[in-house]
């Protein structure tokens, strides 16, 4: 079973992939929907990290950040809906430009 290991460095060039797609969608999307779906990329990829990681010298830390990064992402889901439904619910739309502008 050890010849079927996948090499560290594929997986890391996998997670570098999603955060970095995860960024671009952070940045160019204004929907706030798309915004924290980006920032769940971004989690994902730097838990792939750190799992891989932790596999790679056979120790436990990976996976207890892994639930550690599991546990903020759920939190941030939670407060991140949570923000959605007052954003629609006072400025009508979910695109941050025109909440912004809205704001005053």
């Amino acid at each position: 079973m050890n010849g079927l290991q996948i090499p560290l460095e594929h997986v890391l060039i996998i997670a570098s992939f999603m955060f970095s797609f995860g960024l671009l969608g952070l940045m160019l999307r204004r929907n706030i929907i798309f915004m924290l779906m980006s920032l769940e990329v971004m989690l994902n990829a730097a838990a792939l990290a750190f799992v891989a990681a932790g596999a790679k010298w056979a120790q436990a830390d990976g996976q207890i950040i892994f639930l550690l990064i599991l546990s903020v992402a759920a939190a941030e889901v939670a407060v991140g809906l949570g923000l959605v439904l007052q954003i629609q619910r006072r400025f009508k739309t979910l695109d941050m430009d025109t909440a912004k502008r809205m704001r005053g």
